[in-house]
């Protein structure tokens, strides 16, 4: 198995107090992290809602991402490569935290494998 399960799901945001405040004020989440405007991430069971800040986009994509955990991100992307994944040119990394690499499913939906750095909190 390439895929270790859903590791979270994230949706953009405009205004990240409104969302933050939303998920947990109204649906009774607990927030996990933020990190000013930009990220946040509540716990919703084994599998987290993430808020990405959308900045200064003018329009977001309307859905989710789904994101699935690895434990090697080159290998994983190469085996689904290898069964007809077309991914995204960018892996994108956040220092020290993760790297991901994004997809879409067959339908258009946005996807991500995720492997976490030693050391990282994701899952």
């Amino acid at each position: 198995m390439i895929l270790h399960g859903v590791d979270h799901v994230w949706f953009w945001t405009t205004d990240m107090g409104r969302a933050t405040g939303f998920y947990a004020d109204v649906l009774g989440l607990t927030q996990r992290s933020r990190y000013g405007d930009e990220w946040a991430e509540l716990e919703a069971g084994p599998v987290h809602i993430g808020l990405h800040g959308a900045g200064d986009r003018h329009e977001i994509p309307h859905g989710g991402t789904v994101v699935f955990r690895v434990d090697d991100l080159d290998a994983a992307k190469l085996a689904l490569q290898n069964r007809g994944v077309r991914f995204d040119d960018h892996i994108g990394e956040v220092e020290g935290y993760a790297r991901f690499a994004s997809f879409n499913d067959p339908d258009g939906n946005s996807v991500q494998i995720i492997e976490y750095a030693a050391g990282g909190s994701g899952g």
